[in-house]
């Protein structure tokens, strides 16, 4: 059977969950990756309430979707942060947010993981995926410099604060995969094996794997998935569009998306620089079984033009294996 796509429903959070379920069926999903966010997934009242679960999977089985993967970035994001502000009053509940300061905040984000993991488990969902926030992604210029223990003290802090949560992760039968990404603790190639190594390569840490992010800054999402291969527990399919003309930068001068001054912007699959097909062989190659989850972030269009447009182009590309080598006739001796 051809691999399962999937919806990430994490910008459709304003519509209500129902509408969201019509939709990714009328397009074809195979299921949806859910954020916990909006009315998609009250994981406290899910911890509580079972006729709750009960409807929201009621919900999934109505529309002829099921669910893989739980998503609580924003709440994963404030876990290490640092600083913890503005930003992240405007990312979170007012239950995590509390009064604002900021370790209570990244208690609370970190109690409401261990308790997605919970819900996940009692969902079925095999997997959360979300951030870690880093106590060091401000120092990414390394100027003013710091001294390397200043690094290695951020490593420490992300394990102190994330070895907890995995142990209810383990607990639970549950994995957290970290979609490396700017402004994580991991957020490239290197910064992914410092972070695995931080936690001791625990079983229960591993990746979201976006190519998106990884394109911008001449990463070869290929290469990280066959190095990483045993790490990867789940796959974003997102496309991004590079416009280096000799004055848009990397770092893209505080602009917003698809300005043009811009040096990258986020596009619908297939429309950008991924190899997304490469991308589903080498998943094959590394024996990848799980779902690839389609993130919708395009400002040059419409959502509702852009999540089918990105499921044709990902089902044009997901194949069946074969049954044998195309040369295996030439063992008939």
């Amino acid at each position: 059977m051809s691999r399962h796509v999937n919806l990430f429903t994490g910008q459709w959070v304003d519509l209500p969950f129902e509408e969201v379920c019509t939709l990714a069926q009328q397009w074809g999903f195979d299921g949806l990756e859910v954020p916990v966010a909006g009315d998609h997934l009250d994981v406290y009242r899910a911890a509580e309430d079972d006729a709750y679960c009960r409807q929201w999977r009621d919900t999934l089985e109505r529309h002829n979707l099921d669910v893989y993967a739980i998503s609580n970035h924003s709440t994963g994001q404030a876990v290490c942060d640092d600083p913890i502000d503005f930003r992240h009053q405007g990312l979170l509940t007012d239950r995590v947010w509390g009064d604002g300061d900021p370790e209570g905040v990244r208690q609370r984000a970190a109690e409401e993981l261990k308790l997605t993991a919970q819900v996940a488990a009692k969902l079925g969902a095999k997997t959360v995926t979300g951030f870690t926030g880093s106590k060091i992604w401000k120092y990414v210029a390394m100027y003013p410099p710091v001294d390397p223990e200043v690094i290695a003290d951020g490593y420490e802090d992300f394990a102190n604060r994330f070895n907890p949560i995995l142990d209810v992760f383990d607990s639970e039968g549950v994995t957290f995969a970290l979609e490396v990404h700017p402004s994580e603790i991991a957020y490239d190639y290197w910064t992914t094996r410092a972070t695995l190594e931080a936690i001791d390569n625990r079983e229960a840490f591993g990746i979201n794997w976006d190519p998106s992010h990884m394109i911008w800054q001449d990463i070869d999402p290929a290469v990280f998935l066959t190095d990483y291969a045993d790490r990867i527990y789940h796959c974003h399919i997102k496309d991004t569009k590079t416009h280096f003309d000799g004055r848009n930068g990397r770092l893209s001068s505080h602009l917003p998306w698809n300005h043009p001054h811009r040096g990258w912007t986020f596009v619908s699959a297939g429309l950008g620089d991924a190899d997304i097909d490469g991308y589903l062989r080498t998943l094959d190659q590394i024996g990848y079984t799980g779902p690839v989850s389609i993130e919708w972030e395009d400002s040059g269009m419409d959502r509702l033009n852009g999540a089918p447009l990105a499921l044709k182009y990902a089902r044009e590309h997901v194949y069946d294996l074969p049954e044998a080598a195309f040369d295996s006739h030439f063992d008939n001796r």
